[in-house]
């Protein structure tokens, strides 16, 4: 009798011990659900990468075979026009690194 006791004390404390670790430890279940959720956030910016990886490759195929295309781009990024044409840059609508300086270049 003073056996089982015994044993049933020892086998309790032996669950207690093994469920605080369970929960808690470095291997536990909080630990599981912070590493499920990183690596849920880490698919989708690999998704977002994978996709935006498609959208250069498409783009750089465009450059490589397609002279309309490269026109096109290089119109709109580098300001070039064509003879007898006349381009309009409105202040609000100047970005970095196009057509000169920024709109708040020079405000101190």
């Amino acid at each position: 009798m003073f056996w089982k006791r015994v044993l049933l004390g020892f086998l309790v404390i032996l669950i207690l011990f093994l469920l605080g670790r369970m929960l808690i430890s470095d291997q536990g279940l909080f630990s599981y659900r912070e590493l499920k959720a990183e690596h849920e956030a880490l698919e989708q910016q690999l998704s977002e990468l994978r996709e935006k990886n498609l959208a250069l490759s498409q783009e750089i195929r465009l450059l490589q075979s397609n002279p309309e295309y490269i026109e096109k781009v290089i119109r709109q990024r580098m300001n070039f026009v064509k003879d007898n044409e006349i381009l309009y840059i409105f202040p609000d609508t100047i970005k970095e690194g196009r057509a000169g300086a920024a709109p708040d270049e020079g405000k101190d």
